[in-house]
């Protein structure tokens, strides 16, 4: 099947209220306007360098997400454009974003990364630390940031019983938080699932699924930039 044929497929198969993100890390832009001249417009990618790179060459209406691991030193590459910044887990690095959205006289969306992988290697706050943070007098002084949801990677497993049990506990994280709403704060997105996981994901209550291979394949390597 072709890239297009895998996004009408998976699009005609969730629900209308779930936003599908592309995942395109690794994937040439030719890959990518290939799905963009079937209407899609949102994607997603993993480096930021990478990221930036396919923003200066590509249409400017795509919304770009970053889902990876951020490096505080490298938000200042992607403040004038991201859409959604994913994979936020500090209040160090929401800082930093608010600093770099304030220079570019934005307000950046974000996500706040839950745990709930049993893998080490898996980033993320637990439901303390979200807590916590939204607690924080620091964090309601930033006028440059909108945190609009949760989000959350699963463990890498063909395990249904699990990915059952970590997609609930961070439905009930979000659900436990969506109360607390402040001027930057107002939980209603719940980013979980990707192309191995999405189905389990969205039955228990995910909005936002991140999919690559069903959509692009299987990506080589990743190199960095």
């Amino acid at each position: 099947m072709t890239i297009a044929e895998n996004l009408h497929q998976i699009k005609s198969t969730i629900p209308k209220e779930v936003t599908l993100v592309a995942v395109s890390k690794t994937k040439p832009t030719s890959d990518i306007m290939e799905a963009y001249e079937t209407g899609h417009r949102i994607f997603g990618e993993n480096r930021i360098q990478e990221m930036v790179a396919k923003h200066e060459e590509m249409p400017k209406d795509i919304e770009w997400h970053m889902i990876g691991h951020i490096q505080r030193n490298k938000v200042k590459y992607m403040a004038s454009f991201v859409s959604l910044i994913h994979a936020v887990d500090s209040l160090r690095l929401l800082k930093e974003i608010n600093k770099q959205a304030k220079k570019n006289d934005r307000v950046i969306d974000c996500l706040l990364q839950i745990k709930i992988a049993s893998e080490e290697s898996k980033f993320g706050l637990t439901e303390a630390d979200v807590t916590t943070l939204i607690a924080s007098e620091e964090l309601k002084s930033f006028q440059n940031i909108n945190i609009i949801g949760l989000m959350g990677m699963a463990t890498f497993t063909s395990d249904q019983e699990q990915l059952q049990k970590e997609f609930g506990l961070l439905k009930t994280v979000f659900d436990n938080l969506k109360q607390l709403e402040t001027k930057n704060l107002k939980l209603e997105t719940l980013s979980m699932g990707m192309s191995d996981d999405y189905p389990i994901a969205i039955k228990n209550g995910s909005t936002m699924i991140r999919v690559g291979s069903s959509i692009f394949g299987k990506r080589a390597c990743s190199i960095t930039l």
